[in-house]
Formats: structure tokens, C-alpha cells, sequence
């Protein structure tokens, strides 16, 4: 497709290397030179230097034949007069990103009036998927698949855990559990591993269950996902306040600590029921009077990336909190990755990885047969879920008889709502939905699958 991206900020950025890797004709419009000159020497995509919102610039891009336009600068309304001027000028899809809450309780109107294909809101993204591990706190990151029957999670092995070198298909025998490990991260390694393959303590496993049989197995190693009944947000900015939302309305206890008095002040009137504190985070002894060691959850959220590291390690070290970190720039990632720093929260990556999603459900239309793509393991792995819409090769054919790509998985099957972890001898149907994991980036069909 022939894509159009307005602001090549870190989503932009970010937007435009994954969309030019699968195959998309970017075009990036930005009015700083230095930042279309940078990404132009590095990506193999075409640069124009002005305003998105310019109908000149527009054309000089070439949206008359544009498939989609993308909006991403860091003003909702740019962003918002970019798809305007955009559906004006051509019938291509626009998607715009749009932060303000005061927009949030009528985006369904602005999206509809304005034709918008979508839009999104990076801290409301990121305020759902942390609010999704709050739900499940063994796990460190969920993908969902089948419309919520299946998850993707994402769980560190533990010292001293009974899966600690036990062999895949063993664990599978001794808990007589139905779900699929389908990728390791060990180090810098990623495997996607067969049956004889040997977990250890500190492997982050990547494995496809129901919610209900996800929940089974964590009680099976010896995990207990007790309920978070609390949680310690440092910063009371617009994620913070999403947050706060969705944990207040699930009857979990909220606390917000914020060092502007006046911002203490609206988040108090948003928020009569929780405990709003007017007070510097960074002193130890005001968090512990405020009770960090007895938190279920622990979320530093302000605008700064060293503040927020330093509070997370000293939250880590002091407590047992499930705890996230707010990270917005990662120039130091394997550094990063290597504290414990509990889960990280980046809404620029989330949004462009909505994104991502979108334009592959678009691709979907025009001949693929993608219906929802997670990448995981740092991008280097992506969880597929096709839906079978024609007869061909694989139909009816038991998949260890199929010469499949190397480092590729079918890792599970839905059946009209019936959820199958397949063995050798499962079979894919017409109308099933099949979830791939695989190294073997881009698939667009499932026929992709076979040698």
C-alpha cells in the first residue's frame, strides 16, 4: 500500500521502519529537515520537508493515490486537519492520533463525522494494557486472539521454579495442562521451541491459553495470582488518570502522588474516592508513610525516564508490588532490560504497534488474510492469526505431514469458538482461525506457512 505518515517523531519513526520492511510505499512528512534527512538515509522511504496539514503538500506527496494517510504529529487538531484535508483530497483511510481526554468522551462523534478510520490514544492504549496485567498479575505482557478466548502471555520463570529444566512436553504430561509454549527468550536467544526443548529459571516463555486454563497453570507451578487489591501511582498525568478510571471501577484502592498542587487539586475533584497526596516521590520516607510496602501494585508514571527508573528500583527493592515503569525514550533498552524494572509501559511503542495492527487488518482486505498481528520478543517474533477462507494445500492435511518453514509454530486453532493446542495429528479446516508464531516475519497468507 502507498502510505502516508504526518510527523516522524518516535511513533512516526518507528511507523515508517516496520511499514517499509513489509513492503508498504512510505512517504513521511515533517517540517524539520534534519529529521526527513535522517530517516531518508536510513530507511528506503521518500521524505517531503513542510506541514501535513499544507493541501499542497499533500498533493506533492501524492495522496490523490494514497491508500492511507497516518497523522502523528504531537497536536491532536494537526493531526485531526491532516485526515480533514486528507479525505478531501482523495478517498484514501486516515488515522489520527488524538491524546487530549476532553476529546475522549466524544471520539466515537469525531471519528464518525470526520470518516476517520481510526483513531488512538497512546495513554489510554498503554492505561489498557497495564490495566490487562493488573487482572493477571503472574504475567508480564497479554496478547489476545479469538476474540478474548485465547491469550498470548508473556511469564519469567523464577528461581527456584518446579519448571526449571523440565523439558516442554513434560510440563505439558505432569499438569496435563492444554497450553503452548511457543517462544523463549533467553538472553539475546529467541527460540521457538519444539517439545524435547529445556526451560530455566529466568527464560521469559511466550505461551497460548484460554483465560481460565491460563489461570490453572500458574496455580500448577506454584504461582498464586493473588487480586491486587491497591495500587501507588507516582505522577497524576493523563495516564494516571486513565488508569485510575478502570482500577477504581474494578473496586481496587488508588493512590496518586503528585508534586503540583493545582493538578492535585483537579485530580481530587476527578477523583473523590481516591487518596490524592501533594508531595515529592523521590524522598523515601514520604513513600513509606504512604504505605509502599504494603502496595499490590506500584506504577511510576511521571515525565521523566530517570525519575521513574530510580523510583521503580527502589519500589523493587522495598516492597512486593507488582510494579511499572513509564519509559519514554529507550537509547539505553539493554541496559534497560536488564533492571528490575518490573513492566515496562512505552506509549509511543504501544500506539505505533496498534497501528501496525490496523494497517495489517487494512493489507487483510486487499488480499491478505491476517486478522490480528502481536510482535513480541523485542519484533523479533510475530504471533499471526489467519482466518482460512478458501480451500487449498494444508486443508485437511494432519500437520506433522505438512513441510512446514523452520522456526514456525501453529500454535493454536479455533473452530467456531471451539479453542484446540494442536498436536501432529490436528488438521486446519475452511472457516478456522489459526494462530501462527513464527521468526519468519511478513506472512501474509497462511499458504506463507509451507516451504
Amino acid at each position: 500500500m502507498k502510505i502516508l505518515i504526518v510527523g516522524c517523531g518516535k511513533v512516526g519513526s518507528t511507523l515508517a521502519e516496520q511499514l517499509d520492511r513489509e513492503g508498504h510505499d512510505i512517504i513521511i512528512i515533517d517540517n524539520k529537515a534534519s529529521v526527513i534527512d535522517y530517516i531518508t538515509d536510513t530507511l528506503d522511504v521518500i521524505g517531503i520537508v513542510g506541514n501535513g496539514a499544507s493541501y499542497h503538500i499533500l498533493l506533492e506527496a501524492g495522496i490523490e493515490t494514497a491508500d492511507l494517510l497516518i497523522a502523528v504529529t504531537g497536536s491532536d487538531e494537526l493531526n485531526l486537519l491532516c485526515c480533514l484535508f486528507a479525505k478531501k483530497a482523495s478517498s484514501c483511510n486516515t488515522i489520527a492520533r488524538v491524546r487530549n481526554p476532553q476529546y475522549n468522551e466524544e471520539i466515537n462523534f469525531i471519528r464518525e463525522e470526520m470518516g476517520l478510520s481510526m483513531t488512538i490514544n497512546p495513554e489510554l492504549e498503554a492505561a489498557n494494557e497495564m490495566f490487562q496485567l493488573i487482572r493477571l498479575p503472574s504475567a508480564i505482557k497479554i496478547d489476545t486472539f479469538a476474540d478474548g478466548r485465547v491469550e498470548l502471555l508473556k511469564f519469567q520463570i523464577p528461581k527456584d521454579s518446579i519448571l526449571d529444566g523440565m523439558k516442554i512436553m513434560s510440563m505439558n504430561r505432569q499438569f496435563n495442562s492444554k497450553v503452548l509454549v511457543c517462544a523463549v527468550e533467553r538472553g539475546d536467544q529467541v527460540f521457538i521451541p519444539s517439545g524435547t526443548f529445556l526451560l530455566k529459571a529466568n527464560d521469559k516463555i511466550f505461551f497460548l491459553a484460554s483465560p481460565k486454563i491460563a489461570a490453572e497453570f500458574f496455580l500448577h507451578i506454584g504461582i498464586t495470582s493473588n487480586h491486587i487489591k491497591n495500587a501507588l501511582l507516582i505522577g497524576g498525568g493523563t495516564l494516571a488518570v486513565y488508569l485510575t478510571n478502570k482500577l477504581l471501577a474494578n473496586g481496587i484502592k488508588v493512590k496518586i502522588m503528585e508534586q503540583n498542587l493545582d493538578r492535585c487539586n483537579e485530580l481530587s475533584e476527578m477523583f473523590p474516592e481516591a487518596l490524592i497526596i501533594n508531595a515529592n516521590a523521590s524522598d523515601n520516607n514520604i513513600l513509606a508513610e504512604e504505605g509502599i510496602k504494603e502496595m499490590d501494585a506500584f506504577a511510576s508514571l511521571t515525565n521523566l525516564d530517570e525519575e521513574n527508573i530510580l523510583l521503580s528500583l527502589y519500589a523493587n527493592k522495598v516492597s512486593k508490588a507488582k510494579i511499572f515503569t513509564k519509559i519514554t525514550r529507550l537509547a539505553y533498552e539493554d541496559i534497560i532490560e536488564e533492571m528490575p524494572l518490573g513492566i515496562i509501559v512505552n506509549p509511543k511503542i504501544i500506539t505505533a504497534d496498534r497501528i501496525i495492527q490496523h494497517v495489517r487488518a487494512m493489507s487483510n482486505r486487499k488480499g491478505s488474510n491476517v486478522e490480528t498481528l502481536y510482535k513480541i520478543v523485542g519484533s523479533k517474533v510475530e504471533a499471526l492469526e489467519f482466518r482460512v477462507k478458501s480451500n487449498s494445500a494444508f486443508v485437511g492435511v494432519p500437520l506433522e505431514k505438512l513441510e512446514l518453514k523452520p522456526n514456525l509454530l501453529v500454535s493454536c486453532i479455533n473452530r467456531q469458538g471451539k479453542i484446540i493446542i494442536p498436536n501432529g495429528q490436528d488438521t486446519i479446516q475452511l472457516g478456522d482461525t489459526v494462530i501462527i508464531v513464527t521468526t519468519n516475519t511478513g506472512l501474509n497468507d497462511l499458504g506463507d506457512i509451507l516451504l
